[in-house]
């Protein structure tokens, strides 16, 4: 099959696939047909076009009311979306220079676009004015809502600012556009293809398994060094080799090569580039009237403040720190024990991180793997999702794929109705971005009343098959898997007329739907349906599930300290006031020695590969932490019915969160699933942090 972004002998098609209507089934993206040459001019065509309902709406002689104002916007510029969420999704998933390049000519168009829009003041005085008078319209509270959103962003993106200040608002953010597709290609080039751990002599593999060592040899062949074993910064070839590699000096290699990403003072540096966005963000915020940009970001969240998240994550940190001690204390006398001569260093806490599991619950990861196949995990979470909603998922083969990786499903409701599609996209190469995530091809929509259902993708990066073994994923994999599933399923439930509220939760709320669904992954009734070993069939033993039960708490407190470190990091490049010029590496540390992070441990994210925070989570890493508490909270109104896909609350999740999640405020929302807010107490206790 023909992938989209790759060359071919033959002509490419004279029609752009873009500028038409799809004619594939479910009008999916007709991958095979598109060709890098129409992403341009549809782009090119989708703001003219957007432009044009812009000019209408603006210049409608009658009085502004919602469905001339508010509802024209909202259902304006189909085709822009419509390319743009093909073009984006696989600049992340399949990129390449071709691409690249792509995005670097429509950076600045679209980012001019956007501004031309929430800028554009007769159009806010419009929606201003529906605004002023919403509450003697008549409008529904769906409408009431989508009015003062809009009203909402347009303040927030400058349309009370003064010319001048516009006009440098404008500047500011082609600026940031710029860098923010820099900071991205430099990291995909550095974490891809610029570090690579080549290994020459069978003894440096000592400790590690046939499977990983396997995997290491195809990755060699990748790369054209046959007999040799390459190890790589992706997760599934560095972490197993943190894990089990018993040579010192080579663990610690391929750890700094993974936290020296972009720091190197070379071409991908991103230090530089860090600096420039936070202090471009810095001046933005205060154009809009906010204080710094942490600031301006909080605000619109359920946390509000940014005091009120720097207090939430101190107090976690506390015990957290104090729990992460103890293990390291641990693991120090397993290396004197040893007679190591050493005191455990970053790159160490892996290895001896998985000694200790092996001395307190008897695991190893090892054991795991051989139940946690790929293809087992995928129908783990099919399963959940049947017995909580009545989900089905067949196997679609006559749909157009970007990718040989790629696989559909169809996803349907219990009386067979169409719900959507599911793209899954597994492993890594070279022109996918590191890490996990899920998107979309089509968010759902309506249109003259019908409703349009979403096509969603979920990409990852997991350990690929070898040739005498299927995938087999460790159990971070695995609840990575469930995770982004969850984020599946609130895109595949989102049903709402209006565009701007529809499945819009706020963004510390956003991940409530994602890890919820990682409870059910560990629960010994659900291992017991999906957990079966790839060679006999056979489900996980009691005594394996229980032991791996027992250890469910083990390595949270490092888990929990790198991620708020990592969560003060983003916050502190967030709270200029005023630009600065700092060194980076010093603002660094001293970040981090303000929260007395111990030595062993590193931020989870490092300011030069922070990815995170470039795009929709600047200000906002914190976000994961504070939805732990709310899907805490919501797993345990099932786990108190003793029904763990009890259907009464399955009914009311869906409907309140996953459905209906932007009809309200946050936890006015949570508060309609759960007839209460929740506390932080049941957190800790799960982390074993109390």
């Amino acid at each position: 099959m023909l992938m989209a972004g790759c060359t071919n002998s033959q002509k490419p098609n004279d029609s752009n696939p873009f500028l038409s209507e799809y004619t594939t089934p479910f009008k999916v993206p007709p991958f095979d047909l598109i060709q890098n040459e129409h992403y341009v001019p549809a782009f090119k065509q989708g703001i003219e076009e957007q432009a044009s309902e812009i000019e209408a709406i603006v210049n409608n002689s009658e009085a502004p009311t919602f469905e001339n104002t508010v509802l024209a916007l909202d259902k304006s510029g189909n085709l822009l979306s419509k390319v743009s969420s093909v073009f984006y999704s696989l600049n992340s998933a399949n990129t390449s220079p071709e691409l690249q390049a792509i995005a670097r000519e429509i950076s600045p168009l679209t980012t001019a676009h956007r501004d031309n829009i929430s800028l554009n003041d007769k159009l806010f005085q419009r929606i201003k004015a529906v605004y002023l008078g919403r509450d003697e319209a008549g409008l529904s509270n769906l409408q009431k809502r989508t009015v003062e959103k809009y009203y909402n962003d347009f303040v927030r993106n400058g349309a009370d600012l003064n010319d001048t200040d516009k006009a440098k608002l404008r500047e500011i953010n082609q600026k940031l556009s710029k860098l923010g597709l820099k900071f991205g290609e430099n990291l995909l080039a550095e974490t891809n293809k610029n570090f690579k751990l080549v290994i020459d002599k069978e003894a440096d593999l000592a400790g590690l398994s046939k499977g990983i060592i396997d995997a290491a040899a195809n990755d060699a062949k990748q790369f054209g060094l046959d007999g040799k074993w390459v190890f790589t910064l992706q997760k599934p070839s560095l972490l197993p080799f943190l894990q089990y590699a018993q040579n010192r000096e080579l663990r610690a290699k391929l750890y700094m090569g993974y936290v020296m990403r972009c720091n190197n003072n070379n071409e991908f540096d991103n230090k530089a580039t860090i600096l420039e966005i936070a202090n471009l963000r810095a001046e933005r915020a205060k154009l809009l009237g906010y204080k710094n940009y942490a600031e301006y970001i909080i605000s619109n969240n359920m946390a509000k403040t940014p005091e009120a998240v720097y207090d939430f994550l101190n107090k976690v940190m506390e015990p957290a720190l104090v729990a992460a001690k103890r293990d390291r204390d641990e693991m120090q006398k397993i290396i004197d024990r040893e007679g190591g001569k050493f005191k455990l260093a970053a790159w160490d806490w892996w290895y001896y991180a998985e000694k200790l599991k092996k001395e307190k619950y008897n695991l190893d990861e090892s054991e795991l793997k051989p139940y946690l196949t790929l293809e087992n995990a995928r129908n783990g979470m099919f399963h959940v999702a049947s017995q909580l909603y009545g989900l089905s998922f067949t196997k679609r083969t006559d749909l157009p794929i970007y990718h040989s990786d790629v696989e559909v499903f169809e996803v349907k409701e219990a009386d067979g109705k169409h719900v959507g599609l599911l793209y899954l996209d597994y492993h890594p190469r070279d022109s996918k971005k590191v890490g996990a995530w899920c998107g979309r091809f089509r968010q759902q929509t309506y249109e003259n009343g019908k409703k349009i259902e979403p096509i969603v993708n979920i990409v990852t990066n997991f350990t690929r098959p070898t040739a005498d073994a299927p995938a087999m994923l460790s159990w971070d994999e695995v609840t990575t898997l469930f995770h982004e599933f969850g984020h599946a399923l609130h895109g595949l439930f989102t049903d709402g007329e209006y565009d701007r509220i529809a499945g819009s939760l706020a963004r510390d709320m956003v991940e409530l739907p994602s890890q919820v669904m990682e409870n059910w992954a560990g629960e010994p009734e659900v291992l017991k349906v999906y957990a079966k070993h790839y060679k006999t069939g056979e489900p996980m033993p009691d005594d394996l599930i229980k032991r791996l039960q027992n250890s469910m708490a083990f390595n949270q407190a490092f888990e929990t300290v790198e991620y708020i470190a990592a969560s003060i990091l983003d916050l502190d490049w967030h709270s200029f006031n005023e630009a600065k010029q700092v060194d980076v590496l010093e603002f660094e540390k001293s970040s981090m020695q303000r929260l007395k992070l111990m030595d062993e441990i590193y931020p989870r994210y490092r300011t030069a590969y922070f990815n995170h925070i470039i795009g929709g989570y600047a200000a906002g890493y914190y976000v994961y932490l504070w939805a732990a508490v709310l899907d805490t909270d919501a797993f345990y109104a099932f786990k108190e019915t003793g029904n763990l896909y009890n259907p009464e609350v399955a009914a009311k999740f869906r409907k309140f969160i996953l459905t209906e999640g932007g009809d309200d405020e946050g936890m006015v929302q949570y508060n309609k699933f759960r007839g209460k807010e929740p506390s932080i107490e049941p957190l800790l206790k799960k982390r074993g942090l109390n």
